[in-house]
């Protein structure tokens, strides 16, 4: 006679008995996770080595001397001077400081502004071709900016023989190209944005005879603030770090021109006419100079960013 008993005729457990109980689908897949999590947090960390190192690597290069980067490249500076920032102030990172500055004040208010205003018509309001519009946006999000250089170039080129102020080496032809290249994502970011926010108050404005001016800036705007510090931030780093477009349109026509070059180009600039007699202490000032302004934006608003991408995610 068999001793052995199939697992269908064994009884079920009663309350309150001491037999281990078989775990659940869900305990099972949550003591399964841990293996997940060990590889994902290694993952991470990796991840931001790979991007803390190189940081640290440029920053301590600005307080050192060509001798010490070229004898050890990760060696610690033995005096901590503040010489090669005043140099690479000086040959011309003060200039693309502040050109960048100018052209990104410019570009992203219209970004913003045009960005939101779009998406919220889009996203509140009913009418014809309203699919349309909005597949029109995201596919300029999808175009690379890179199959578009030659023909914005003689197409901003021709606009300066109308106007110089909307020609090439121009502040404010910059600063269109900037917010045409940023309104596709910015318009695709905020489009889920403002139709997941309730539309009872919408409405409640509405009815207390709120125009549609007004309750868009007064009552959607301040209700979507997390999402647009998101998007804020992200057309700030791509904005700040362009390289391609600058190139492209910020050059200089004649010798009396002004160097207008934005701040990645002006870098590029002063390494490659550097020649031989590279500096490579100021090169890396310059490149800490570029870098702080984005960092300080970033490390302000890194609450809003991630309470604004969790929210649109939840919704």
């Amino acid at each position: 006679m068999s001793t052995h008993t199939d697992a269908a005729t064994v009884p079920a457990q009663r309350p309150g008995s001491d037999a281990p109980r078989k775990p659940t689908r869900e305990q099972r897949f949550a003591d399964g996770g841990g293996i997940l999590n060990v590889f994902s947090h290694g993952f991470l960390a990796l991840w931001a080595l790979m991007i803390i190192v190189p940081l640290i690597w440029i920053v301590l290069g600005s307080f050192k001397t060509n001798a010490q980067i070229g004898g050890s490249a990760w060696s610690w500076p033995s005096h901590w001077h503040f010489d090669a920032f005043s140099r690479a102030w000086t040959k011309g990172i003060g200039g693309f400081f502040a050109n960048t500055v100018i052209v990104l004040a410019g570009s992203l208010t219209l970004t913003m502004l045009l960005g939101a205003m779009a998406a919220y018509v889009l996203a509140r309001y009913e009418f014809r071709g309203n699919r349309i519009i909005y597949y029109f946006f995201v596919a300029g999000a999808m175009f690379p900016v890179y199959l578009a250089l030659v023909p914005l170039f003689f197409m901003v080129k021709n606009l300066g023989e109308i106007t110089p102020l909307l020609g090439l080496n121009s502040y404010l032809g910059l600063i269109l190209v900037y917010t045409a290249y940023s309104l596709p994502f910015t318009v695709f970011f905020l489009y889920a944005f403002f139709r997941s926010l309730p539309t009872a108050v919408h409405e409640a404005a509405m009815i207390d005879g709120c125009s549609h001016t007004r309750a868009f800036f007064q009552v959607m705007v301040p209700m979507a603030k997390s999402g647009l510090i998101s998007v804020f931030i992200f057309n700030v780093l791509g904005q700040w770090n362009q390289y391609l477009l600058p190139v492209t349109l910020m050059q200089q026509q004649s010798g009396t021109d002004p160097d207008r070059s934005m701040l990645a180009q002006g870098l590029m600039n002063l390494a490659v006419q550097s020649g031989y007699a590279s500096d490579f202490p100021g090169l890396f000032a310059g490149m800490t100079i570029a870098m702080l302004p984005v960092l300080v934006v970033y490390l302000s608003f890194q609450k809003q960013v991630q309470a604004g991408l969790t929210s649109a995610t939840l919704k």
